[in-house]
């Protein structure tokens, strides 16, 4: 018999109540006195689990986040919170960046007991502009300025030099690296969403630049995986696929999500108020400190990633009979991406 609905309510108030358990224990490792209660669920990413607590210790008390691996799978690639952990740590004094800080964490016994890191509950909205349902003209200025000021701090994430913040023996992603991860993603889904996938993948290796000085990518840099508040930019969240590696990838991605570059996944073709493209340009490398050529190449890698990300995101959607509207809206867009980075790359 499957379990009912009342089942599952019970094993995720069982999960919660111990999760609160274990993470008084590690608390208490590092702040003497801290308990930890009132664990419950909070809206988050897709690889990792997401709940939000109270820290109380003897001289003060905080909302904290608990993020978890998914019990039951290894804790490996974008489901390493432990990683996650370790590179917002690195980043915690560096000037110009903004993330949440690492309070804690636990290695459990994977994969019966998932690994955790708790970080502070950072104060934020997080939306991608973009992707909203409904356009308000007077919210613009805010996404504009919200966008610009994300720009400037991916400027000061990418001066840091990784070696300096303790992340010195992180393998370097090769641009080769970047097109062999996504024509691999290509080989696994259905033909429909694949387009001329092969042809693209060569003549991105024909074409490619030369390597930059690597930097901390985030690998998915957008507004939608920030807090905001204001005008500002609260914290960088949601570090699930970062690297050591080019800095044009992460700029590319983010201008992607412009009005300007007309992503296929927007809902409508009123513009929500997000600076140019060449706007997101200059705010970045006047935070770098120099500019960085070769962008054209990285936007025809860029639709080759969103192409390839988002037909794998299709595929299990299909599977699971889940398939939320905006990628309804990708689905016949894909092999058309293909075709744009074909243009971009001159083909």
């Amino acid at each position: 018999m499957p379990p009912s609905d009342s089942d599952a309510h019970l094993d995720a108030a069982a999960f919660a109540d111990r999760l609160g358990v274990r993470a008084t224990t590690a608390a208490g490792r590092v702040i003497s006195g801290a308990t930890v209660s009132g664990v419950r669920p909070l809206t988050g990413g897709a690889s990792s689990l997401t709940f939000v607590a109270e820290l109380s210790a003897p001289e003060a008390s905080e909302s904290v986040v608990l993020k978890v691996a998914p019990p039951g799978l290894a804790p490996v690639r974008n489901r390493d919170v432990l990683r996650q952990g370790r590179v917002m740590s690195a980043l915690a004094q560096a000037p110009g960046v903004r993330v949440p800080a690492v309070l804690f964490d636990d290695e459990g016994l994977p994969p019966r007991i998932p690994p955790f890191v708790a970080m502070n509950l950072v104060a934020g909205e997080c939306v991608e502009p973009l992707l909203e349902e409904v356009r308000e003209p007077a919210g613009a200025h805010r996404v504009r300025a919200r966008y610009l000021d994300a720009a400037r701090m991916l400027g000061h994430l990418h001066r840091v030099l990784p070696a300096q913040v303790g992340l010195g023996a992180e393998p370097v992603v090769t641009l080769g690296d970047e097109i062999d991860r996504w024509t691999r993603a290509f080989e696994t889904v259905p033909e429909d969403l694949q387009g001329d996938y092969r042809t693209c993948a060569r003549a991105l290796r024909e074409s490619a630049p030369d390597q930059a000085e690597p930097v901390v990518n985030h690998g998915d840099y957008r507004l939608g995986n920030t807090l905001c508040e204001g005008d500002r930019v609260t914290a960088i969240i949601d570090w699930e696929i970062w690297s050591v590696g080019d800095p044009r990838v992460d700029l590319s991605w983010l201008t992607y999500f412009t009005d300007e570059a007309r992503h296929p996944a927007a809902p409508s073709p009123e513009p929500c108020g997000t600076p140019t493209v060449a706007e997101v340009v200059r705010e970045y490398e006047q935070a770098l400190g120099r500019s960085l050529p070769d962008l054209v190449w990285f936007d025809a890698l860029t639709r080759y990633k969103e192409a390839a990300a988002t037909a794998l995101l299709i595929k299990r959607a299909r599977k699971t009979d889940t398939m939320p509207p905006a990628f309804r809206r990708m689905e016949p867009a894909l092999p058309g991406l293909i075709d744009e980075a074909m243009a971009l790359l001159g083909r």
